[in-house]
C-alpha cells in the first residue's frame, strides 16, 4: 500500500473516529437510566451524595468502536476491491484485521460478563489468555519471527540476536494479560480508568505518526486505524466519567482498553515501546503484588478511604491479625516498611494482636507522600505522572536505545 493510499485512509479513519466521538457523546447519557433499571449501577464511595451511578458503560463504547471498525473494513482494500486484483490481495492484512478485531470484542464481551456477573481473579487472568490465541496464531501464520536483538551490554554472552521461540509467544499472551489487568488495578477515583488510556493511546499514536516513514509503516498504519476510534470513543467517555463522574467505566472498558493496546503493540510490532508507556502501571502492578498473590490479605475494594466532613480522599487499609501472616507476607510486610513504601498499624485486641497496612495501590501510595487530597487534585496527578512517564519512554525509545541497539 503506497503512502498516498494510507494518507487518505487515514483521513477517513480520522473522520470515522470523530464520528465515533460524536455519537457516544450523544447516547451515553440516553442510556444511563436503561442501565440503572437494568441494575447495572453503583454508588460512589467517595461522594457526599449517594445518588445511583450508571455502572460499565465501557460497553458503549466499544459497541461504537467495533461498529466503526466494521464500517470500516472496505476501506484500506477499496483499491483491490475495486479493481478485481484478487490475485493481489493483501490476505495477510485482512486476517490480521480481523483477529484484531476478534479479540477485542472477545474481551469486551468478557469484560460485560466480569460486570454482570462478577468473576473471580483467577478468571481475570485465564480470560484475556483465551482471548489472545487469535493474535498469537495469526502471528505464527503471518510472522513467526521469535527473534529478538541483544542489547550491546550481552552480546559478548548472547550474541547478535537470540530465537526465543515458543518462550516468545507466552511473552506475548502475558503482555495481553498485563495490559488488560493492569488499566484495571489502577483505578478507585473518578476518571483514573480513562484518562491513564486517553494518555497511553495519544502517546503511542504520537510513536505510531513519527514512525510512518520508517521500515514498519504499514505496521504503524495498521495501529493508528485502531488506536483513533478508540481515541474518539475514550474522549467522550472521559468527558462523563471526569470528577464528579456521571457514569462508572467498569470492567469492560478497562478489557477493552488493554486488548486494543495489546493488539497493535503484537501485530504492529512495538510490545517493547508499548511497555515504556506503562510505566505507571508497571509501577502499580509490581507495588501491589503482595496483595495480588494474597501474601497480604487484600480487600475486596482497595480505593481510597473518603472523610465526608474534609471532602478529601485518604489511605484506605487492611487489617488482619498479625499471626495469620505468613512467612512470605511477613517479608513482604518488611522489605516495604524497610523503604517506607506503607504506613503500618499495630494494635492489640481481645483475641489477639492486629496490623493494618495501607492497600498495595499506586493511589494510595501518593496518599501517603501527600497526604489526604481532593478526589479530582489525586487523579490529576496521577494522570500528570502518566504524561511525564509518556515523555521519558519517548527519551527512552528515541535517545537512550540508541546506545544499546545502534
Amino acid at each position: 500500500m503506497e503512502l498516498g493510499d494510507s494518507g487518505l485512509t487515514l483521513a477517513v479513519n480520522a473522520v470515522m473516529s470523530a464520528a465515533g466521538f460524536l455519537v457516544c457523546f450523544n447516547i451515553i447519557p440516553k442510556f444511563k437510566d436503561m442501565f440503572i433499571k437494568a441494575n447495572l449501577f453503583g454508588i460512589d464511595m467517595s461522594k457526599r451524595s449517594k445518588e445511583k451511578v450508571p455502572e460499565s458503560m465501557g460497553v458503549i463504547c466499544g459497541a461504537v468502536f467495533l461498529i466503526i471498525m466494521f464500517l470500516f473494513i472496505p476501506v484500506p482494500f477499496y483499491k483491490h476491491l475495486a479493481e478485481n486484483q484478487t490475485g493481489k490481495f493483501p490476505h495477510h492484512e485482512y486476517i490480521e484485521y480481523l483477529a484484531a478485531l476478534l479479540s477485542i470484542c472477545c474481551m469486551i464481551f468478557l469484560g460485560f460478563a466480569d460486570d454482570v456477573l462478577n468473576l473471580k481473579w483467577r478468571h481475570k487472568l485465564l480470560l484475556p489468555t483465551m482471548a489472545s490465541l487469535p493474535l498469537l496464531t495469526v502471528y505464527f501464520v503471518n510472522f513467526n519471527s521469535t527473534t529478538i536483538i541483544v542489547p550491546k551490554p550481552f552480546r559478548i554472552l548472547l550474541g547478535y540476536d537470540v530465537d526465543l521461540g515458543v518462550l516468545y509467544y507466552v511473552y506475548m499472551g502475558m503482555l495481553a494479560v498485563f495490559c488488560t489487568n493492569a488499566i484495571n488495578i489502577l483505578s478507585g477515583v473518578n476518571g483514573l480508568e480513562v484518562g491513564q488510556s486517553w494518555i497511553i493511546c495519544v502517546s503511542v499514536l504520537i510513536h505510531n505518526f513519527v514512525e510512518l516513514t520508517g521500515d514498519q509503516h504499514q505496521a504503524h498504519v495498521f495501529s493508528i486505524y485502531f488506536l483513533m476510534p478508540f481515541l474518539g470513543v475514550c474522549s467522550a467517555l472521559l468527558y462523563y466519567n471526569w470528577y464528579p463522574s456521571q457514569v462508572f467505566v467498569g470492567d469492560t472498558f478497562c478489557y477493552f482498553a488493554g486488548m486494543t493496546f495489546a493488539v497493535v503493540a503484537i501485530l504492529a510490532h512495538f510490545s517493547k515501546t508499548m511497555m515504556l508507556f506503562f510505566i505507571p502501571q508497571v509501577f502499580n502492578f509490581v507495588y501491589s503484588i503482595p496483595q495480588l498473590f494474597r501474601f497480604v490479605p487484600c480487600p475486596r475494594h482497595r480505593l481510597p478511604r473518603y472523610n465526608p466532613e474534609t471532602d478529601k480522599v485518604g489511605m484506605s487499609y487492611s487489617k488482619f491479625k498479625t499471626d495469620d501472616l505468613k512467612p512470605l507476607g511477613k517479608l513482604c510486610l518488611f522489605v516495604f516498611r524497610l523503604f517506607r513504601l506503607v504506613d503500618v498499624k499495630e494494635s492489640t485486641g481481645e483475641d489477639g494482636n492486629y496490623t493494618e497496612v495501607n492497600n498495595f495501590t499506586l493511589n494510595n501510595f501518593l496518599l501517603k507522600l501527600f497526604g489526604p487530597l481532593h478526589e479530582r487534585t489525586l487523579v490529576i496527578i496521577i494522570l500528570s505522572i502518566q504524561t511525564v512517564c509518556s515523555i521519558l519512554a519517548f527519551i527512552i525509545r528515541y535517545h537512550i536505545a540508541r546506545l544499546f541497539y545502534h
